[in-house]
């Protein structure tokens, strides 16, 4: 099958182009724009506790006050509030009022601390666009009124709350995603120059993946609307890594493999259709592992994952489509001057590291496997003290962001839940009015819960049927004390439910509290799905029962390595409470699926060395000189693009960036190199049970071995 699709592109080149070109323009011209949400609530489905309580608020409490920003002041100085002050505070808020922004329903002023030294304007926005980029566009306009009106004051004011949270990480995001480009672009750039000496193949996949960027998220877009995903600005940034680092990962792959057709005297064009009936397979089966391990994400019980999940899907089959036709057409175009100016493709190098690399795995595999299997599990060995962290607004952006500031000054000036209170709805199951005699026990209990700083009765809907209580927790939303305690406000809130009545517990930290119980499921679900497919792939690719088990098994090993690695330097090195909590569901993706690449590349280059009659050890041994340097180049590139993420400035990105660039070198250094061939190479011929992928096979693609042909004129050298 790759034999006849190299075989067509390379006949076709022009029209193989120009095809690309006008999908291009089509999709790009007509692609909706890709919306976005930062709303946390948004992300869980309609079975969870605190998104009852949300959809219970709004019937119950349609003109509930629910402040979407918070303008918070202080003296210049420093020092305590004045009359004046609170004067120019009440005028401020007043004025603010007035103006009818978009989207601004009620403004209304604030409880001043206790401490004398803050005071706040609460400003409502349409429940409705909660998380949209409209209430982005208003906290922008009410950030820049409150500066204009605190002018000629004693006061400083600044805006937080969820509306100036997503202003914030919008503008995060901008600034993150252009550091990502512009670093990934670099590296694949200079990379590229290094490894082949030519500008020509240096910039050819910067340009050809470009163009497949702009294919993709117009694809990304139309599913995003059709089936009515979730998206999220993070999503961007981690699409332009993907894009270019998979992209530039099977360019290498078919292009170290026309090299090496051309350097065993090939023709140009039939060195093209050789390299793509060779390699293809091998990144067919790369693309589809990750594609499959991606749209695993559809399993997720979160939307920004479920969205993700596909989006990155679509992102990397455009990628597999444009490395079997566009990329073998434009090079089949330009010919061996892609890889001018440089010389030295027309030589078989020696890969002298590599091919010593390649003896001590032949030599030695029982401690190859034994040294670099040990090293995997004492990193392994962090996991253990794992803990996850739910602020995803403080996690996407520095907390030098304004909306940052703001929430670390209300929690010290403030009862550190004061900014995002819990609220218990107490409901009647008959739809009579509740018994009000029963309020004060009922609101005592809550209070009594360990971790509660106050509980009152806040208000009671009109016909009396739901009454709710707003719960004061002593930690802020997002930490795991303030989770737990709203755990146990749950329990006391239904058990102490007066008969004939039902209580349902919402508020960030409820929130919180259903996000950790839905990743918890994602990881009983989302981990062993995604593991079985790509096994199943690895398995149609070997012909093989056996190979799949161990080789799964070493990509699950470089998994807790990289955990355990993230745990100890951004988590007790750094001392922090714990790890943004999607980062595992993340990185096992990335891990798993990317970095089971490089083990088909190199499982599937010992299977064509053996095939040429060599021994398991030797074959293991010569694929590594082979195979080795390509592994090792593609893992660079796509370890160091990642790391890009780095730049970001923002602790989500950040650990990601860490985590899945550490966890690639380590399935491309440690795995793929050493791990995989010297256990193929202990097991021997079983490997391959049930079949005999690995015995010598004529007339494969139409001549010799798929392997033989092009070691005729490089020897059996090392």
């Amino acid at each position: 099958m790759f034999r006849r699709i190299g075989s067509a592109v390379v006949r076709h080149p022009v029209w193989t182009i120009v095809a690309w070109l006008i999908a291009a323009v089509a999709i790009v011209a007509t692609a909706p724009s890709l919306p976005s949400n930062s709303d946390e609530s948004s992300f869980l489905p309609k079975s969870y506790e605190s998104i009852k309580a949300a959809d219970l608020q709004e019937k119950a409490f349609p003109s509930a006050f629910t402040p979407s920003a918070i303008a918070l002041y202080q003296r210049a100085d420093g020092g305590r509030l004045t009359a004046a002050d609170l004067k120019d505070v009440s005028r401020i808020t007043t004025e603010l009022g007035g103006k009818h922004i978009d989207q601004v329903q009620k403004v209304v002023p604030g409880q001043p601390s206790k401490d004398g030294r803050y005071t706040m304007t609460l400003v409502q926005m349409d429940s409705k666009n909660a998380g949209q980029p409209v209430q982005a566009d208003a906290a922008k306009v009410l950030r820049d009124d409150v500066k204009q009106l605190t002018k000629g004051t004693d006061l400083e004011a600044r805006l937080g709350g969820s509306a100036a949270q997503a202003l914030d990480q919008q503008d995060s995001s901008k600034r993150g995603e252009a550091l990502i480009g512009i670093g990934t672009f670099l590296i694949i750039l200079v990379t590229l120059l290094i490894i082949f000496r030519a500008p020509i193949l240096a910039v050819l996949p910067l340009i050809t993946i470009g163009l497949v960027s702009a294919i993709a998220n117009g694809l990304i877009a139309y599913a995003t609307k059709l089936f009515g995903l979730q998206a999220n600005s993070s999503v961007s940034s981690i699409l332009i890594v993907v894009l270019f680092g998979v992209g530039t990962d099977y360019f290498l792959f078919l292009m170290f493999r026309y090299r090496e057709r051309l350097r065993a005297g090939d023709e140009p064009k039939e060195a093209m259709v050789n390299a793509v009936a060779r390699v293809g397979e091998a990144i067919a089966s790369a693309a589809g592992a990750v594609i499959i391990a991606f749209l695993a994400l559809v399993l997720s019980t979160l939307g920004f994952l479920k969205q993700m999940g596909p989006a990155l899907a679509i992102a990397v089959s455009v990628t597999l489509v444009a490395g079997l036709t566009l990329i073998p057409a434009v090079v089949s175009l330009i010919g061996p001057k892609v890889f001018w100016p440089s010389k030295s493709w027309q030589r078989e190098p020696e890969n002298a590291r590599f091919a010593a690399l390649g003896r001590g795995v032949q030599r030695r595999p029982a401690l190859t496997a034994a040294v670099s299997g040990l090293v995997l599990v004492v990193l392994s060995l962090g996991t253990l003290g794992y803990h996850a962290t739910f602020d995803l607004a403080s996690g996407s952006m520095p907390k030098t962001k304004e909306s940052m500031v703001v929430q670390d000054e209300m929690q010290k000036a403030y009862s550190a839940g004061a900014a995002a209170p819990t609220d218990v709805y107490l409901s009647s199951t008959a739809g009579k009015p509740l018994d009000r005699s029963a309020f004060d026990a009922y609101a005592r209990r809550l209070g009594a819960v360990d971790g509660v700083a106050s509980a009152r009765l806040n208000q009671l809907n009109k016909p009396g049927t739901t009454a709710d209580f707003t719960v004061t927790l002593k930690y802020e939303a997002s930490t795991d004390k303030a989770i737990d305690t709203v755990g146990r406000v749950r329990n006391v809130a239904h058990a102490s439910a007066p008969q004939g009545t039902e209580a349902v517990v919402g508020g960030m930290s409820s929130i919180y509290k259903d996000i950790d119980s839905a990743v918890n499921h994602d990881y009983r679900t989302v981990f062993p799905v995604a593991a079985l497919l790509i096994m199943l792939i690895l398995g149609l690719l070997l012909r093989s029962v056996v190979a799949p088990w161990y080789l799964i098994a070493s990509v699950g090993l470089g998994f807790g390595a990289t955990l355990g690695a993230t745990v100890w330097i951004f988590q007790d090195a750094q001392n922090k409470p714990g790890l943004m909590f999607m980062l595992p569901v993340i990185m096992y993706l990335f891990v798993v699926a990317i970095g089971t690449d490089y083990n088909i590349l190199m499982i599937a280059r010992l299977r064509e060395e053996a095939r040429e009659g060599r021994e398991p050890r030797e074959a293991a041994g010569m694929a590594l000189r082979h195979a080795g340097p390509t592994v090792a180049a593609a893992g660079f590139i796509l370890a160091a693009t990642f790391a890009t993420m780095m730049l970001a400035g923002n602790s989500l990105l950040t650990e990601m960036g860490f985590a899945v660039s550490f966890g690639i070198a380590v399935a491309a250094f440690v795995m793929a190199m050493f791990f995989t061939p010297s256990l193929t190479a202990l097991i021997g011929h079983a490997a391959w049970w049930p079949g005999h992928a690995d015995r010598a096979r004529p007339g494969a693609d139409g001549g010799s071995s798929p392997a033989a042909d092009e070691y005729q004129t490089a020897g059996r050298r090392g």
